[in-house]
């Protein structure tokens, strides 16, 4: 089956491609979600229409992305967790917990953007990428801290006292 994608479909295609797809796909999933349309002689017709549009539509949203980009230069993220023997975490820091820490600073991101192919599961500095826009990338550092590191001042100092 031939469909023309009214919007970007990730790992299929973007808004205005005619890409050909398993009947079941495109039947069940991509024209009830309204994410495509037929590719009929009528509706190709219509497709430069689309290309057009899409086309300024993408372009604005990449200067609006890329000047959001620019707000994650620097930025530093830290997460306290509890770690074991060789630095492995009990848990992990995912990319909800990411996007948790960047709403909390004002950065407000879809967890889905963060591009984390695995939890984070060992302490230490990571970068990590965010998909702004299809062409447009940031990358932050996420730095995963033991516990009993961070606790160790706090425990000295009530000692002290």
């Amino acid at each position: 089956m031939e469909v023309i994608l009214k919007q970007d479909v990730p790992k299929l295609g973007n808004a205005g491609d005619v890409v050909k797809v398993a009947d079941g796909y495109g039947r069940n999933f991509l024209l009830p979600k309204k994410l495509a349309i037929e590719a009929t002689a009528q509706n190709k017709a219509v497709i430069e229409q689309m290309k057009a549009a899409a086309l300024r539509r993408a372009a604005r949203e990449k200067g609006q992305a890329e000047e959001y980009a620019r707000k994650f230069e620097g930025i530093v993220l830290t997460f306290v967790r509890r770690a074991g023997e060789g630095d492995h975490l009990f848990g992990s820091v995912t990319s909800s917990d990411i996007a948790q820490e960047l709403e909390s600073k004002g950065l407000p991101v879809e967890r889905r953007k963060i591009e984390l192919d695995h939890p984070i599961k060992t302490v230490g500095e990571h970068t990590v990428s965010i998909r702004l826009h299809r062409d447009v990338h940031a990358s932050i550092k996420v730095t995963v801290q033991k516990e009993a590191e961070a606790e160790q001042p706090a425990a000295a100092e009530a000692t002290e006292a």
